[in-house]
Parts: C-alpha cells; sequence; structure tokens
C-alpha cells in the first residue's frame, strides 16, 4: 500500500534499493541503444546513397522523430489503457520490423516510409519507459533513476559504432538487420522480466499495476505549472541540437570539413556518448542533492558553447574534443529533465499524457533541427547550421531563470 504525501517520513537517499525493474530496464536500453549506434553513423551515408543531398539525408533523420511527435498523444493513451509494459514491447517489436525493413529499401522513399513507421514503435516505448521510471523509482532517487537508465543508452551508443568499425566489411544494409535482431532480444527481456509479480517494493508493484490513488494528470493541469512549462522548453531545444543536429550533421561534417576516414563518424557520435556517459553518475546525484534547476541551466549553457564552437572546427581532434564536452553537457539535461517530470507529476498519479506531451516537445526540435540545419549547410554552412543550434540551447535557459525548483516537491511536507 502507497504512503500518501505528506504521511510520513521519506527514506533517506541511500536508504531504499534501486526496484529489480529498472535495471531491467537498463539492460533492455543498453541492447537497443547498441543496435542505434550501429545504425545511426551510417544512416545519412546510407540515405546519401541513393542520389540525394544532405538536406534529403537529414529528412531521413527527422522523419521518424516526425511520426514519434504524430503518435505520442496515442502512445500516452495506449499506456493509461493497457499499462507501461505492454506497450513497451510492442512498440519494440514494430521497430524491430520497420528497421529489418530499411535494410531492403529498393530506393530513398521507401527508405523514408520505414524509418517514419520505426517512428511510431519509438514514441511507445519511449513513453512507456518513462513512465516506468517514474513509477518504480523511489522519490529520494529519481535523478540516479533517470541517470541509471540514460547510462544503459549511452553505454550502448558508445559500444554500437565500435560494433559498427569492427562490421564495417558487410556494408551499410547489414546493420539495420542486426539492430532489428536486437530489438527483438530486448522485447523479449522486458517482456519476461519486468512484471508486476517481480517488484521489488509492494508499493512499486501497486504503482505499475493497479490503477492510481488519485486521477489521472491532465496536460491542462501540467500546463499551469510553470517548471512544466519550461521544461518543455528546454526538451525543446536539447532535441534540437543534443538529438538532431549531433545525430544528422555531425556524421557528416566530421567527414567533410574535418577531412577525416569513414571511421570518424561513429567515434564521433562514441565520443559524445563517453562524454556522457562518465559524466552521468556525478549528475544524477547532483541533481537529487543540488537540484534539478541548476544542473539544468549548466548543461544548456555548456552545451550552446560546445555547439558554437563546433561551427569553428576544422581539426578531426578538435571536433571530437567538442563531442565529448558536448556529451558532458548532456549528461546534466536529461535526467534533470527526466526528474521535473517526475516531480510535477508525482507518484500517487498516472501521467501518460503529461509525458507524451514532454516526449513531443524534444521531437519537435529532433525534427526541425536536422531540416533547418540541412538548409543552412546545403546553403551557407556547417558553421551556421552550429551556431545557430547554440542559440537556440540559450533559448533554453531563458524560461529556467523565473521556473521553481522541483526538488523540493520530494520532501514530506511539500502539499
Amino acid at each position: 500500500m502507497t504512503t500518501p504525501p505528506g504521511s510520513g517520513p521519506v527514506p533517506a537517499p541511500d536508504s531504499e534499493p534501486m526496484p529489480r525493474e529498472i535495471w531491467f530496464l537498463v539492460v533492455a536500453s543498453f541492447i537497443v541503444a547498441m543496435g542505434y549506434g550501429l545504425v545511426a553513423p551510417v544512416l545519412p551515408t546510407y540515405a546519401r546513397s541513393f542520389g540525394v543531398g544532405v538536406t534529403a539525408a537529414t529528412v531521413v533523420v527527422s522523419a521518424f522523430a516526425f511520426m514519434r511527435l504524430v503518435f505520442a498523444p496515442v502512445g500516452g493513451s495506449l499506456v493509461g489503457r493497457l499499462g507501461p509494459r505492454v506497450v513497451y514491447v510492442t512498440g519494440l517489436v514494430v521497430v524491430a520490423l520497420s528497421t529489418g525493413a530499411s535494410a531492403f529499401a529498393g530506393d530513398y522513399w521507401q527508405l523514408l516510409t520505414f524509418r517514419g513507421l520505426g517512428g511510431i514503435g519509438s514514441t511507445m516505448f519511449t513513453i512507456s519507459a518513462a513512465s516506468l521510471v517514474i513509477a518504480l523509482a523511489p522519490v529520494a532517487k529519481r535523478g540516479r533513476a533517470s541517470a541509471l537508465f540514460g547510462s544503459g543508452f549511452l553505454l550502448g551508443n558508445v559500444l554500437g559504432p565500435v560494433l559498427g568499425a569492427a562490421l564495417s566489411g558487410l556494408g551499410l544494409r547489414a546493420p539495420f538487420i542486426i539492430y532489428g535482431v536486437g530489438l527483438l532480444v530486448a522485447a523479449a527481456l522486458v517482456a519476461v522480466f519486468v512484471r508486476p509479480s517481480r517488484a521489488a517494493r509492494e508499493a512499486a508493484k501497486a504503482r505499475v499495476d493497479a490503477p492510481p490513488t488519485q486521477p489521472p494528470m491532465r496536460v491542462a493541469e501540467a500546463m499551469r505549472d510553470p517548471a512544466y512549462r519550461a521544461s518543455l522548453v528546454s526538451g525543446f531545444t536539447h532535441g534540437w541540437a543534443n538529438m538532431g543536429v549531433r545525430m544528422a550533421i555531425i556524421p557528416l561534417f566530421v567527414v567533410t570539413v574535418a577531412g577525416a576516414g569513414d571511421w570518424s563518424p561513429g567515434v564521433a557520435l562514441a565520443s559524445y556518448a563517453i562524454g556522457t556517459l562518465v559524466t552521468l553518475r556525478w549528475s544524477g546525484r547532483a541533481i537529487d542533492r543540488v537540484g534539478r534547476r541548476p544542473l539544468l541551466m549548466g548543461g544548456l549553457a555548456f552545451s550552446a558553447l560546445t555547439a558554437l564552437l563546433l561551427g569553428l572546427s576544422f581539426h578531426v581532434v578538435m571536433v571530437l574534443v567538442l563531442c565529448v564536452l558536448g556529451g558532458v553537457a548532456a549528461a546534466a539535461i536529461q535526467p534533470a529533465q527526466q526528474a521535473v517530470l517526475a516531480d510535477v507529476v508525482g507518484r500517487e498519479r498516472s501521467g501518460g499524457p503529461v509525458v507524451a506531451r514532454s516526449q513531443m516537445a524534444m521531437d519537435t526540435g529532433t525534427i526541425l533541427g536536422p531540416i533547418v540545419s540541412g538548409v543552412l549547410v546545403d546553403s551557407v554552412g556547417y558553421a551556421w547550421a552550429f551556431g545557430v543550434a547554440g542559440v537556440i540551447l540559450l533559448v533554453g535557459l531563458l524560461p529556467w531563470r523565473t521556473a521553481p525548483e522541483t526538488l523540493e516537491r520530494t520532501r514530506p511536507d511539500h502539499p
């Protein structure tokens, strides 16, 4: 039975163990991300192999995020109706099938269609994963739970490009087949092990499997919270620069401008992931102790600086160093965003639509970032694309200047 807010003490930060289900979600995220890290470096090149330009190649990246955006409201409703575990597994299977089909695309438009379909499944398991982490994480460890979940994804992003380099002789299509198989393995893992009957705590089981003790939070209610509104803006800017531009532009930039070899796109993306991975343990603890707002603001400012400097870099070593530093900045942004979302929704309520709207904000940035940047690259060059990304990140700082800190909402005396 869950304890109502304010009726008892909140456990000390290190006294309540991390539920076993979260560890299985971390393993699943690692498998998913390793395949994603395998595909991401070759996707722009694969798209261009069909005889299209940079802008069209970046649209393939944006198509995935566009379908995530369009389907997010439905995904949020499905989580409320079917439960997060069912939607999570179904979403992984959808992405697995569409990714495998991408390997056999006969032209650019088929590839674009298959990647778009994959976005539908992606938003299903992304919203479900966020809902599971919010429900299962101990209140005092929300930042660390988010960082732990993110570390599994990032470790996979590090090893994925390494695996891709080892398998480079298999061609551009093989990574999509391998990724599809990996997604099916991750789906089976979650289906078998992430079950309410295996919960480490009875309260966590109730939050995942039973109806909430309070009505679900509506988006209109969340929008009255200035912290939630600020998180939507910073999520959009994070999606633009650190998800969209990073995945679509840096792989092309490091080869075209820095003059590196075919190995460099994977190494550049892995460098970013390494920077995030080595910082997440510290940032997760800082988010739970110092607060969400300072980490978010510092991460956005530092990320903007690295983006601006990337546009002035013309040597592969400089690019790789800045990728690492950009990853360090992202390690402060992403788990803090997740912790704010958990604080806004609370542990006694479901918030599928609220989580979906947050995901939509980031996906909107992930869609627009590559498209606008691709147009800028084709017309005025890479420096402008990175410069605009840096300015967009600085815009994400503005609402946090006045938004409240949400860490205090985890205290037992908070209304």
